[in-house]
């Protein structure tokens, strides 16, 4: 076998390219989604497990995330690891934020670490997997090489994700049932795959060679993506595999991460455990007959299978790229379809998107500005609201009083508007029982009720229509400051052959919050700044730029809250104006091709009280 046992780790890829685990009582109640079958439906509601994720629902047809309230869609995928490492224990490592609160590192960051503190050593580089700290377990903190800044961690004990066992299930659509009773042994099939699958099954019966179709003789190696990784075979020729893919000395263990196998969403609904030894071999004879072959026997094979599977419509299952200057090459893979297409599982390994999110290197003498707006930068500090007028006074302009009360509630405070208003909080200077109309779009309130409403808000002379979201005035927002530059760049984004690109860079730095923020007095982070967004150098795209001017002017493009990606708080976050983040590819649903992106952002603005009128307003 494969992999007898495994515990399973539910994750979602966020903005900046990285899987990010699920809570082990998420990932348990996703896992008891799918164990349920067809009868679940299909979508786990995240909200029944974790109150913080109310807004998102997984469509395990599409292996995607949605956000309810904003549309966003994020991959998520059915990652499997040694029931040994730390998520088989319950083993949750984290860092501290500047907020204070803690972190959990990614899965395969937090098994490194733990690794290597049940090995007793005092410290673990994490270079070797794409980070530049050292966690010192003597001190329990972790250490940036470049900048020497220090920051607690710490190793707690959580649930331990779920556990499959078993042998792996045929290949069927979403879902697999556990339960299902497995099917009586049929004819052998006699379409392409099965015959190459049966003569490949029947050389590493015999420990020889397969004959080898006439285009499997060139000397290509076999594209690889996503994740699936073996333990080396038992022996003394073999030396076990580290979780980068690379070979240690006799003596020295394989670590957790080395053996993990993934269920990529590339398969939707595709569920993969642990296969069993196809009937009537010899898992460990088979497992010395594919030692013997050489290296470019094992390349035309899995050469050969590829060919064959993508051929006759098989889908495919990614696997990582093992290139570079690990020992361990391509043919590694091939031994991966091989034995998995043995077992049932069709298979051919395949090259997958890039995620590319920034565009090739531009000189200076390269960036331009952009014809028909002014200025390359533009900075912004906090707007104070105009003083000398009481919120009676700003709302009067917008209201005409009613007379005659409808017989209907008023939609603040739920009382009915020919009796008093039900608010209860600090008491304004107008009676309660008198009712308003708003003069744009007709809605009837207490008067009393408005006036407590934009008290609790920005106060920047300014009020929206709590039922159609009509905005009254100019509305400002809580941005903090910071600056924005935009500039043409001298590359085209996909979707946009024909026309140059805006790059607009978003900088904000960290600092203290004021009395519009969720906590005055505390200090907030600032991730992930600077920011690159893009847009083409089109008319509509120019018309966005403005449009985005102003929100900038106006302090609604950020906004000081709580991060749906990293659960951080007090931290800079987007305001409900989505840009695009990628400029040469569309995996993460923040970039290009959208051809409905430029006409959604101006919706978005629009309902921000953002549209042509207000690049008129602001020379005003």
């Amino acid at each position: 076998m494969l992999l007898a046992s495994a515990v399973v780790v539910w994750e979602w890829l966020n903005e900046h390219g990285r899987w990010r685990p699920y809570s082990p009582a998420v990932s348990h109640h996703i896992e008891a989604v799918v164990r349920a079958g067809p009868r679940a439906g299909g979508s786990v509601v995240l909200g029944q497990v974790d109150s913080r994720l109310a807004p998102y629902i997984i469509d395990l047809h599409s292996m995607n995330q949605f956000r309810q309230d904003t549309g966003t869609l994020r991959p998520v995928r059915r990652n499997y690891y040694d029931p040994s490492s730390a998520p088989g224990k319950g083993v949750v490592w984290e860092w501290e934020n500047d907020s204070g609160s803690w972190t959990p590192y990614d899965m395969e960051v937090g098994i490194t670490i733990q690794h290597a503190y049940e090995k007793q050593h005092p410290w673990v580089d994490l270079t070797s997997i794409g980070f530049s700290y050292i966690i010192d377990f003597g001190t329990m903190g972790q250490i940036n090489r470049q900048t020497q800044r220090q920051r607690r961690v710490r190793r707690r004990l959580d649930l331990i994700y779920p556990m499959v066992t078993g042998s792996l299930p045929k290949p069927q659509s979403w879902p697999v049932s556990p339960a299902s009773p497995a099917s009586p042994p049929g004819p052998p099939c006699a379409c392409p795959q099965c015959v190459l699958v049966m003569s490949v099954k029947a050389a590493v019966a015999q420990g020889g060679t397969t004959p080898q179709p006439a285009a499997a003789t060139r000397k290509n190696t076999v594209p690889l993506s996503g994740t699936v990784k073996l333990p080396s075979a038992p022996g003394p020729a073999a030396k076990p595999l580290d979780g980068m893919g690379t070979t240690r000395g006799p003596g020295k263990t394989t670590p957790a991460q080395g053996i993990r196998r993934q269920a990529t969403s590339t398969v939707a609904g595709t569920v993969v455990g642990s296969p069993a030894s196809p009937p009537g071999a010899d898992s460990k004879a088979g497992r010395v007959a594919l030692a013997t072959l050489s290296r470019n026997n094992l390349q035309r094979l899995a050469i050969a299978q590829s060919r064959v599977l993508i051929a006759s419509g098989v889908p495919t299952v990614p696997v990582k790229n093992l290139n570079g200057s690990s020992p361990v090459n391509p043919a590694l893979a091939g031994i991966t379809g091989i034995l998995m297409s043995a077992a049932g599982l069709p298979v051919c390994l395949t090259r997958p998107p890039k995620l590319v999110l920034h565009p090739p290197p531009v000189s200076k003498s390269e960036i331009k500005s952009i014809p028909g707006v002014s200025n390359t930068s533009r900075k912004t500090t906090k707007k104070q609201a105009k003083k000398g007028k009481t919120p009676e006074e700003v709302l009067k302009k917008y209201l005409q009083k009613v007379r005659h009360p409808p017989e209907e509630d008023c939609t603040i405070c739920m009382e009915r508007l020919t009796a008093p208003s039900g608010y209860k909080g600090p008491q304004p200077t107008v009676k309660p029982d008198v009712v308003g109309k708003l003069s744009r779009c007709g809605h009837v309130y207490h008067i009393y009720c408005l006036v407590a409403m934009y008290n609790n808000g920005n106060k920047d002379g300014s009020l929206q229509c709590p039922t159609c979201k009509t905005i009254y005035g100019v509305k400002t927002g809580t941005q903090p400051p910071g600056k924005m530059e935009y500039h043409l760049i001298p590359h085209s984004l996909p979707g946009h052959p024909d026309c140059k690109t805006i790059r607009i860079i978003y900088s904000i730095p960290p600092g203290i919050q004021g009395p519009e923020h969720p906590n005055p007095g505390k200090s907030f982070s600032a991730r992930g700044f600077p920011r690159h967004c893009y847009l083409p150098d089109s008319e509509k795209g120019r018309k966005v730029l403005k449009l985005l001017l102003v929100a900038w002017d106006r302090r609604l493009i950020f906004a000081i809250g709580t991060s749906s990606t990293t659960g951080e708080s007090d931290t800079v976050i987007w305001n409900e104006v989505h840009h695009k983040t990628e400029f040469g590819s569309n995996l993460t649903g923040h970039g290009y091709p959208d051809a409905n992106y430029l006409d959604n952002v101006l919706a978005e603005l629009a309902a921000q009280g953002i549209s042509e009128d207000s690049t008129a307003q602001e020379k005003d």
